[in-house]
């Protein structure tokens, strides 16, 4: 009996790794315990004491933050101080041409690799499909995207198929160490690393253009920077690229105005307004992984908590769907006329953030424009409200404002600071204002597989055009190309596609194999294209016009 009740004892102080405190009086009490051998004494004195379980709990609490993710990609603690610009690393094949972290990380890199391209199918069979063409042979392709493992395997598919490459970050906290190790050691000149300044970021890029005896031809960006930079440092480098190709709405934005003032001297693909990347990356993608950076930074319960979304195009769309499916009071500012309808057919209030601010527990902005949150509003909003950017750009909320002697910075974990006003109010503000989902947590493989195997397409497209085919000017990829990518996804779902009929492909004034709906589709619906037609009588009349700004 004895025995038994001094095992109930041990393992229940071991559970519950507390002092045991006696009800009526608030002292500790000691507990003395008598033990019927020193066999006993000795097994009981193998638990943790209250000094070992604390330290047990440092230890798991550490590593829970050093997830295999680009939430909280693995680093190597000894050399986190020192800039890896001024280290001088050497992969195995003896090369120095690259800036990475830690070099060592490469093997652990690798298998991050290996497993997205499990869930990167149609990638991987694009790329087992013409890498006996070559179909970027001479293609030399500077670019700059975030870099996960998923960039990783597209990266890699363009080697495969003949291209070079260098590569940089578009955001400074997205980078994942060991993968960036990882490319570095199969000989792809990578610049980037988790935790950049904005000097570093600006390095980066210059040494990605600009090396001795190497010229890029292609572009590959995201946000525009790499663009902007070469525009603006290389000219002469910049008017003999051959295409860029651009997949966010920072960067076509940019694109637009370069081509709108006539300085745009080289074609350029619009790869973020396709539809694989509107409808399946910005909508698909952001649902799942604006849940996901939130949890893991704020640990936060959404169930009636009041959200702002500031903008509801796709991923606005993608954000609002998944935070009303698990309870939150969710309300959406637009400035489109349209957007706002749709939010307001799919249940949402439409409302002006001066309005609301006061209210919010959440706040999100989506929609690549710049201060749409101002420092008035951050100075109305409530103690503890959580702000954070799902958008490319930095740009959206005003965080400069912020870095204001009155105003207190406080890291409380990695991506997460609480700004703190002189009366005490804190506001939480998530990876400084930079995209979430690729600064503080994770996004859905699948997905990215779609928007990779666009971009690569639209590269070959681009690198091999006969002279002529593409101006100097922005385009959106051909909607045959679109289905093209779909259908490469559609064996992971057993999916089947039904075939038209020769009577069916006539009626509907079809080819039998597509592209099966015509560019205007997405925007317009088919009475109003109805009625336009009757008025313009030709489709090509009318997509003529309906190309024009």
């Amino acid at each position: 009996m004895i025995d038994a009740g001094i095992s109930k004892i041990r393992n229940l102080m071991y559970l519950l790794g507390q002092d045991i405190f006696v009800s009526k009086r608030p002292t500790i009490v000691s507990l003395q315990i008598q033990f019927a051998n020193a066999e006993d004494k000795q097994e009981f004195s193998k638990f943790p004491t209250k000094a070992g379980r604390r330290s047990l709990s440092r230890s798991i609490s550490q590593s829970s933050t050093d997830s295999y993710s680009s939430a909280a990609s693995y680093t190597d603690s000894s050399d986190d101080e020192t800039s890896p610009r001024d280290k001088t690393q050497v992969n195995s094949h003896g090369s120095s041409e690259f800036c990475v972290k830690n070099i060592k990380q490469a093997e652990f890199g690798r298998r991050e690799i290996e497993i997205a391209e499990q869930d990167m199918s149609a990638l991987i069979s694009l790329r087992k499909r013409a890498q006996g063409e070559k179909p970027l042979a001479g293609a030399k392709v500077v670019g700059c995207t975030h870099i996960t493992a998923q960039t990783a395997v597209l990266i890699e598919t363009l080697v495969a198929l003949g291209a070079q490459c260098r590569w940089t970050a578009c955001n400074i906290y997205s980078t994942q160490n060991e993968v960036a190790a990882a490319l570095a050691e199969t000989g792809v000149s990578v610049f980037a690393w988790k935790g950049e300044s904005e000097d570093d970021f600006w390095w980066c890029i210059d040494r990605c253009v600009n090396a001795a005896g190497w010229q890029a031809n292609m572009i590959l960006d995201d946000g525009g920077d790499l663009t902007h930079w070469v525009y603006k440092k290389y000219p002469s480098v910049f008017k003999k690229v051959r295409g860029i190709v651009e997949e966010s709405v920072t960067g076509v934005h940019r694109l637009y105005q370069l081509s709108k003032a006539g300085k745009l001297c080289v074609p350029a693909m619009n790869v973020n307004d396709s539809v694989t990347k509107q409808k399946f990356d910005n909508l698909y993608c952001c649902r799942e992984s604006i849940l996901d950076g939130l949890k893991r930074t704020t640990d936060i319960m959404f169930g009636g908590k009041q959200v702002v979304v500031c903008g509801y195009g796709e991923v606005g769309k993608g954000c609002c769907a998944a935070l009303k499916a698990l309870g939150a009071i969710v309300c959406i500012t637009e400035i489109d006329p349209i957007c706002a309808l749709q939010a307001c057919m799919d249940g949402f209030r439409v409302v002006k953030l001066s309005e609301v601010i006061r209210q919010m527990d959440v706040v999100i902005t989506c929609t690549g424009n710049k201060n749409v949150v101002s420092r008035e509003q951050l100075d109305r909003m409530k103690n503890g409200c959580i702000v954070c950017n799902m958008g490319h750009s930095n740009t959206e909320i005003d965080v400069a404002s912020l870095r204001s002697p009155e105003l207190t910075w406080e890291r409380v974990r990695s991506q997460v600071d609480h700004i703190i006003w002189p009366d005490g109010k804190r506001v939480i503000l998530l990876a400084e204002g930079r995209l979430l989902n690729l600064s503080c947590s994770t996004v859905p493989t699948f997905v990215l597989s779609i928007t990779a195997t666009t971009q690569a397409l639209a590269l070959i497209e681009l690198f091999n055009a006969p002279e002529g085919r593409y101006k100097q000017d922005v385009y959106l990829l051909p909607k045959k190309m679109d289905e093209y990518v779909s259908s490469l996804h559609l064996p992971n779902f057993d999916a089947h596609l039904t075939e038209l009929s020769d009577e069916q492909a006539k009626y509907m004034g079809l080819h039998k194999n597509g592209p099966f709906k015509p560019n205007y589709y997405r925007w317009v619906s088919r009475r109003f294209m109805f009625m336009l037609k009757s008025v313009f009588q030709t489709e090509d009349m009318l997509e003529t016009c309906m190309s024009v700004e």
